[in-house]
């Protein structure tokens, strides 16, 4: 019986696979380039990919299958809904070039604040409060490039200021034992209270001016990068033509973490008090300076993506503009299994959604679907993502053993 259950569960890994991939095709299908105008593809490769996931329920993969029945049902009723919206429309939103430009600028606060979770978490702390060291940190970096006349040094200022809550959540977490939990949500509040609190104070009720309008100091903005060669006109200069310079920090961020965290001594020994803390005492790790340095490394890459919204993204601050990004991207380092690639593709997809909510509106303006037109329908899309995530219909995600565990030295 077991031999039989080995030999079937490629056939079924297959199928739910391949009923997720027909799922999305059926939505895709409705789109440019292909723009099929007929509902019963969309509803023929739907109803396959519902199937394919009843037959994987059937037998015993239960996440897998409903992965699939829900991709079919989801790619069914976004089909429907592209075919009843004008080809113009529809051109007009998928630009394919732009929409995944865009996604890059939504991801990017998510991965720096993900890959803040990562290094936090894997030593052991959970660290919920990366929504307000996103916050201060996008606050601080606005008005440390007000007072400087310098973006380089508002972002510094801003990651300092993560770096100073992060080690307020680390004495509470680390030193008095707290519930993280709690010291994570106080730590959010905190930071809700400071930069609201600073915002009105030193800028008033009509907040902070554009920095591209020229009433700062010039520069202030965060520069995008050029690519010579690359022209606006085709695809990949669309794409990367002129991202923000914090798009390609996130990336180097990226590849300098999962160095860092697994082809070092360094993330060795933080992996090691994130999943065995005594072990890791006994051979001669200081378990406490280990889960300080990174919570504190966390709070100031957290802080670069709140950075990077405020004086790379919106150019400007306004109270609680991270609107949940913190949270989002906790859902995007469970979603990733606590490893950078996984959380950065986590990150990408939340910002695909995102910037797909912000794109998809006018297709359906002046059409038959008037009850889809209001755009507030749509900007839901990231949040009802990350309950999906987090209810773990992908997988399910292990955290380090000792995470969320405070450590008592003997």
């Amino acid at each position: 019986m077991n031999v039989a259950a080995r030999i079937l569960q490629p056939s079924v890994k297959v199928t739910g696979i391949g009923g997720i991939l027909l799922g999305l095709l059926a939505f895709w299908l409705a789109l440019p380039p292909a723009l099929v105008r007929t509902p019963v593809i969309p509803v023929i490769l739907g109803i396959v990919a519902v199937a394919a996931g009843i037959s994987v329920v059937t037998r015993g993969h239960l996440r897998l299958g409903f992965g699939a029945v829900a991709a079919g049902v989801i790619g069914i009723v976004l089909g429907l809904l592209a075919i009843q919206s004008g080809e113009t429309h529809l051109r007009m939103v998928f630009t394919w070039g732009g929409l995944l430009a865009a996604t890059l600028s939504y991801a990017t606060p998510l991965t720096f604040a993900a890959l803040g979770g990562m290094f936090s978490e894997r030593s052991g702390v959970v660290n919920i409060a990366l929504e307000g060291m996103m916050l201060v940190g996008a606050f601080f970096a606005v008005w440390g490039s007000d007072i400087t006349g310098n973006w380089v040094l508002g972002l510094l200022i801003g990651m300092g200021m993560g770096g100073v809550f992060a080690l307020i959540h680390a004495i509470w977490a680390i030193h008095f034992r707290a519930d993280q939990i709690v010291g994570g949500t106080a730590i959010n509040f905190l930071a809700l209270g400071v930069t609201g609190y600073f915002f009105i104070q030193i800028y008033g009720n009509d907040g902070t001016p554009d920095l591209t309008s020229g009433h700062w100091f010039s520069g202030q903005s965060i520069p995008n990068v050029t690519i010579p060669g690359l022209s606006a006109n085709n695809f990949f200069g669309q794409v990367i033509g002129g991202l923000n310079l914090m798009i390609w920090l996130s990336i180097v961020a990226l590849i300098v973490s999962y160095v860092v965290l697994f082809r070092t001594s360094v993330g060795l020994r933080i992996r090691a008090v994130g999943e065995h803390p005594r072990a890791a005492d006994t051979v001669g790790i200081d378990v406490y300076k280990t889960r300080y340095a990174a919570v504190i490394v966390s709070g100031m890459l957290a802080a670069m993506g709140g950075a990077y919204l405020s004086i790379g993204f919106v150019h400007s601050f306004n109270q609680n503009m991270t609107e949940g990004r913190g949270f989002i991207a906790l859902a995007a380092l469970i979603f990733g299994k606590w490893r950078p690639f996984g959380a950065f593709a986590a990150a990408l997809l939340f910002g695909f959604s995102s910037a797909l909510a912000q794109q998809i509106p006018p297709a359906y303006t002046d059409s038959s679907v008037s009850v889809l037109s209001s755009s507030s329908l749509f900007l839901i899309l990231p949040y009802v993502l990350t309950l999906i995530a987090v209810a773990g219909v992908i997988g399910r995600s292990v955290a380090p053993a000792a995470d969320g565990r405070p450590y008592v030295k003997q």
